[in-house]
């Protein structure tokens, strides 16, 4: 299905293969679609850092209300680029009381004072929305969520923490440098029953165990594009991010071109095709080979064929249940076997929606699948979240809603929440298979602290749709004969947007008074970089990678976003349970010692991670540790570069080990860094410290800082970007 190649690869005239003479791969990668949308948006001139300034800016109402209150509290005068505040996070208003509709209201707001645009509740997820509002041929878009991906468009998106978008909204540029980008090329044509999420997975477990693209651009080429629709394009395009690669970006063709035109916006499309352009790897993927897939937990990239799933499933599922084990700290994990009937796995419900799963052609798809059999009345369920309203809109009048309900799933309205944990939260001990973004641990709500555990498996809508079609016996789409041949033409109407969404883009209104909810509050004061730092470790993660969704949980919790030190109380709390109070204390001593004048060490706590930072964008990972006193992160690296940059950005050193396993870290142990200020503030890319553990002993440890920008610098000394923008 996929072949990988990590040496270098020149592209020219459709065909790959090696430079030619006199051509270098530093002046042909500069052919690449990406560095072409790249210097077309830096501010300067340096090859080396390029200061990019984004066409459009997103978030979505877990993330917005963050990045104006950080904002305002820099400096912010008006939007100066189109920013798009949608609500499809927070939006069931189930927890806390009003909170979710106070930071609506202040959304709305906050587009009235500064010139935004606000899309309701319901009315889209936020990546739909950009698809179809503001992605276009040769732009670049920054929203404040990983899963920032418009590739198909010839849109090089990001997806940032908070702090990136408020460097946006200031007149600053976003720094970056060059990125190494490699092809991937599409051949052949997907085989009846094969979705974007079969790819997408097929894709994921390639490429992830060996972090072979991290922090790449993908560029997507090949004569297999011309075969896909665009849902089906941007139905893999979505999942890159699962990748760890920086963005995405696809050569565009008529199917782009019929689309934009489809929603009014003809002249956002533009031809782009690389020629002459060097890629350092090559990912090829015969679409015809590719077939359905499943991915167990708790990574997109622990995939099967479904086909080797159902003939291998007890070892497999035995597996998934040691690492729920090791994870959780159990002697036992949940039987994931028990589910099993003469080899075959049932599960408890399945899920298709969000901004990879509920586009028009995977529901029109799941649709036709399921007029072969019926969900039946016992426990397994089904749930269709259309990804717009114009999407609802025209599936309802086509009559794919009618067969749905017919067939016994559930239709709703746009939402996220089933992706992060915040709705259809499943059974106890059951597993959920989903056309979603991630299967990462307790991502679909459950609360091991209260004794409830589950499961996630990312699939396909038409496999889900077979799945279901049985009443949850575990069925790849292509198992069944005469599978209808897809249709994804259908026309778009934006009636509900121009009767609901509030555009005031280019007209501020100063006048025009924010709206703020008693769950809304400011962020704390935060202090500058003391020349000498004392570090209480207060928690050691020692997985091969930890996830943001671990340092900060996602599902309900998101509700208490708009107010730090709320939000701040659940910290790594479905991992180290202990880790607030431990922060509590050492933040208490800190704040008696500068009471009482100061001197000596400034106090704090670290966390100590193996590789943390994959997942999500939220900016709340890192700035939950800032508020609770966390000054640093000591790790062997870093999974994500939007995770660093959210340490950096909330004023928590990044530090690396080059030998993590030689310190005994625990909980508990003491990192003392004397001279630390100078350090960061010379130009240093390490500095010496020493370790004590708990016992006593004390080992000398090096703590580098390699590739800080001089304004990263200037962000840690200040203590955060809010006091560096202050200052």
């Amino acid at each position: 299905m996929v072949k990988v190649s990590n040496s270098g690869s020149y592209y020219k005239d459709g065909r790959f293969g090696a430079p030619p003479p006199g051509v270098t791969p530093g002046a042909a990668r500069e052919n690449t679609l990406a560095y072409q949308i790249l210097r077309a948006h830096a501010v300067n001139g340096d090859p080396r850092r390029m200061m990019i300034k984004f066409d459009a800016l997103a978030s979505h109402d877990i993330t917005y209300v963050g990045v104006v209150q950080t904002a305002r509290a820099s400096g912010l005068d008006a939007f100066p680029v189109p920013y798009v505040l949608t609500n499809c996070h927070n939006s069931l208003c189930a927890v806390g009381g009003t909170i979710n509709a106070d930071d609506h209201a202040f959304g709305l707001s906050a587009a009235k004072r500064y010139g935004g645009e606000f899309v309701p509740a319901h009315l889209a997820v936020i990546h739909q929305y950009m698809r179809e509002r503001y992605a276009a041929s040769g732009r670049m878009i920054l929203a404040s969520d990983s899963h920032t991906r418009y590739g198909a468009f010839g849109t090089l998106a990001i997806g940032e923490g908070g702090p990136e978008l408020v460097k946006q909204l200031l007149g600053r540029a976003y720094e970056l440098t060059p990125p190494p980008v490699w092809a991937v090329r599409l051949t052949g044509a997907p085989r009846p029953g094969v979705g974007p999420q079969d790819v997408a997975l097929a894709l994921i477990a390639a490429v992830f165990p060996k972090g072979l693209v991290k922090n790449c651009v993908l560029e997507f080429v090949g004569d297999g594009i011309a075969r896909l629709d665009m849902d089906y394009r941007n139905g893999i395009d979505v999942m890159t991010t699962e990748t760890t690669c920086l963005s995405s970006v696809w050569q565009t063709d008529g199917v782009v071109r019929d689309w934009l035109s489809l929603h009014g916006r003809a002249d956002a499309y533009r031809p782009l095709s690389p020629d002459g352009a060097y890629y350092d790897g090559l990912i090829d993927i015969d679409l015809s080979k590719v077939e359905p897939m499943i991915a167990l937990p708790f990574h997109p990239s622990n995939a099967f064929t479904i086909r080797e799933f159902n003939s291998g499933a007890g070892d497999i599922l035995r597996a998934a249940e040691r690492e729920a084990a090791a994870l959780w700290g159990l002697k036992e994990a949940p039987n994931l076997t028990a589910g099993l009937e003469n080899g075959r796995l049932r599960v408890q419900q399945g899920f298709i929606g969000g901004c990879a799963g509920g586009l028009y052609g995977n529901i029109r798809a799941a649709s036709a699948i399921l007029e072969r059999g019926r969900l039946g009345d016992d426990i397994f369920e089904l749930s269709v979240y259309p990804s717009s309203q114009p999407m609802l809109l025209e599936l309802t009048r086509d009559g794919t809603i009618a067969k749905l309900i017919e067939a016994g799933a559930v239709v709703r309205t746009a939402f996220c929440g089933p992706c992060f944990g915040a709705g259809d939260v499943p059974v106890n001990k059951g597993l959920s298979i989903r056309h979603a973004t991630r299967n990462f641990p307790n991502r679909e709500g459950s609360k091991p602290g209260s004794g409830q555990t589950a499961y996630v498996a990312l699939m396909d809508a038409r496999s889900i749709a077979a799945t279901s079609a049985r009443g949850g016996l575990l069925t790849a789409a292509d198992e069944l004969d005469n599978l209808p041949v897809e249709d994804c033409k259908y026309s778009f109407d934006d009636a509900p947007y121009r009767q609901r969404v509030f555009s005031a883009v280019g007209r501020p209104d100063k006048n025009a008074a924010l709206r703020f909810g008693p769950g809304i509050s400011d962020w704390p004061e935060q202090i500058a970089l003391p020349d000498d730092i004392e570090l209480t470790v207060t928690a050691v993660l020692n997985d091969a990678v930890t996830t943001t969704d671990e340092l900060i949980p996602s599902g309900e919790t998101s509700s208490f976003r708009s107010n730090p030190e709320h939000l701040a109380e659940f910290t790594l709390s479905r991992r180290a349970p202990d880790y607030v109070g431990l922060c509590k204390d050492v933040r208490e001593l800190e704040r008696g010692r500068r009471a009482a004048g100061g001197g000596g060490f400034g106090l704090g706590s670290a966390v100590v991670a193996r590789k943390p930072g994959d997942g999500s964008a939220r900016e709340q990972a890192a700035s939950c540790q800032r508020v609770l006193g966390g000054l640093a992160n000591v790790a062997s690296e870093y999974a994500t570069r939007r995770y660093r940059s959210n340490l950096i950005n909330w004023g928590i050193l990044p530090f690396i080990v080059d030998d993590f396993d030689a310190a005994p870290w625990e909980t508990g142990g003491i990192l003392r860094i004397p001279g630390v200020r100078g350090a960061v503030a010379g130009g240093a890319e390490s500095v010496g410290a020493v370790y004590i553990t708990a016992g006593g002993a004390e080992h000398a440890v090096t703590l580098r800082l390699p590739g800080l920008s001089a304004e990263e610098r200037e962000v840690l000394l200040a203590g955060c970007l809010i006091n560096h923008y202050r200052n």
